[in-house]
């Protein structure tokens, strides 16, 4: 329902995925805070709880499973994938609304969501954000010291499959030195014609 009139839509949408303890959000936020940059980032609808701080409508639309099923019988997301037992889903209206008047406008999401936006709107532009290697990537999440051993081996095989999917994404940024990888995604996004 959404997909139509895509192509007319001045605005650019750019998807930004990679394994949890990437530090994709991050990157994300630090560029978004940068002078210069016009961008703005889509909030996502999610089953799974709050964390401490977290503000319903800022961070995540947040939803019991009943509400996501209804949304996503309506054709409301732009793309929606189960991680970790939890269901994610981008709200369409909002991106559209923000194409439409020329914005620029970024999805962090998880690859399942990142092929259905692919295949929806392939003008997109692509970024997957990994760590050097996988032993830094175990590290940061075990450093994290918030989940179970169970949770972060479960963590840890799910950013296999994604770093395999990695491939067809347009841009690699190796998150080895933050601000470094911080820069070279703003130089990215102005390069695609965001802020000056």
């Amino acid at each position: 329902m959404w997909v139509e009139g895509w192509g007319d839509l001045p605005g650019q949408l750019v998807v930004v995925s990679g394994a949890s303890g990437s530090g994709k959000s991050s990157i994300i936020q630090a560029a978004l805070k940068t002078p210069g940059v016009d961008a703005i980032l889509s909030v996502s609808g999610t089953t799974r709880d709050p964390r401490p701080g977290e503000v319903h409508g800022v961070d995540y639309f947040f939803m019991d499973t009943d509400e996501f099923s209804a949304a996503k019988a309506r054709n409301e997301f732009l793309e929606s994938a189960e991680y970790n037992h939890r269901m994610y889903g981008t709200p369409a209206k909002p991106v559209f609304e923000a194409l439409a008047a020329g914005k620029t406008i970024l999805l962090e999401i998880e690859v399942q969501g990142a092929l259905q936006v692919r295949n929806s709107a392939p003008t997109s532009l692509f970024v997957f954000v990994k760590t050097p290697d996988f032993r830094t990537l175990e590290r940061r999440l075990r450093s994290r010291g918030t989940e179970s051993e169970a949770t972060v081996n479960q963590r840890l095989r799910r950013a296999r499959e994604e770093l395999a999917e990695s491939h067809w994404y347009d841009v690699q940024l190796v998150n080895d030195d933050f601000s470094s990888c911080v820069s070279q995604f703003i130089t990215l996004l102005k390069s695609y014609g965001v802020g000056g």
